[in-house]
């Protein structure tokens, strides 16, 4: 009888200490993401902690940048880009997990200036010719997918050319964004995502530019083969697919890719 009874008290103890592991072992995954997924980002990153356990260090920059990052080895599990062509020739050059490439999202950009400037963006790009604005910010199109798609948007409107000279670049869009919302810039064509978070469609006023203006900006991911924690990874990844995370995107302009 005793020893069935410290066989149970084992048992019992074994349970509660099943019960009180999980959160020592939370797992921490590092994800590069594009800039237009800032506040989406992070707000999906804070329910997919609170689901999980796990830890998500997210850093923010150009697609581009972090393509030659990660080409020099740069310790990323996770990498988010707004132009799906970067995941891919990683993919092609062997450095993601296969099949692990995902088109996560649609992006759009906007013309957006403060609430206090005179502008009419009814009449969306022709009023960058006006001649009262001296700075236009966009991001750098070298490395920036969405700097690329609004000198595409210029160049459909016919405007590019007389206001190339007044174009501030910022080193992606979310700085870009910055520029105009600090009073830097008079105006500028940053992602819808940006435009529609709090503080800045609180501070400023919008026109969306149409899809025809400019290529599609497919946005891809894909897990790095370097990664240390590809479960964990995936299952990040699987997070962003489910209805709630395509719920928090969507709340933020992104469509989903057809």
């Amino acid at each position: 009888m005793k020893v069935k009874s410290s066989l149970s008290m084992v048992l019992v103890c074994a349970a509660l200490l099943a019960c009180l592991v999980p959160s020592s072992f939370a797992a921490d995954i590092t994800i590069a993401a594009a800039s237009d997924l800032n506040f989406a980002f992070k707000e999906l990153v804070a329910e997919y902690e609170k689901t999980t356990g796990n830890h998500v260090k997210l850093t923010l920059g150009s697609s581009g940048n972090f393509f030659s990052q990660i080409q020099n080895g740069a310790p990323f599990d996770l990498y988010f880009s707004a132009d799906i062509g970067y995941p891919r020739k990683l993919e092609e050059a062997g450095l993601v997990l296969p099949g692990s490439l995902y088109p996560y999202a649609v992006g759009r950009i906007v013309l957006w200036a403060g609430k206090g400037s005179h502008l009419d963006l009814s009449k969306g790009l022709v009023v960058l010719r006006d001649p009262t604005i001296k700075r236009i910010a966009i991001a750098n199109p070298k490395h920036a997918p969405y700097g690329r798609a609004a000198v595409a948007a210029m160049e459909y409107f016919k405007v590019y050319e007389p206001v190339k000279d007044r174009l501030i670049l910022g080193e992606n869009i979310s700085q870009a964004a910055q520029f105009i919302e600090s009073g830097a810039c008079d105006a500028g064509i940053i992602a819808f995502s940006l435009a529609l978070a709090p503080a800045m469609k609180a501070a400023g006023q919008y026109w969306e530019i149409p899809a025809e203006a400019h290529a599609p900006l497919e946005q891809g991911a894909v897990i790095l083969k370097q990664s240390k924690q590809p479960d964990v990874a995936r299952q990040f990844l699987e997070f962003v697919k489910s209805p709630q995370g395509q719920e928090i995107m969507q709340r933020y302009g992104f469509t989903s890719p057809k």
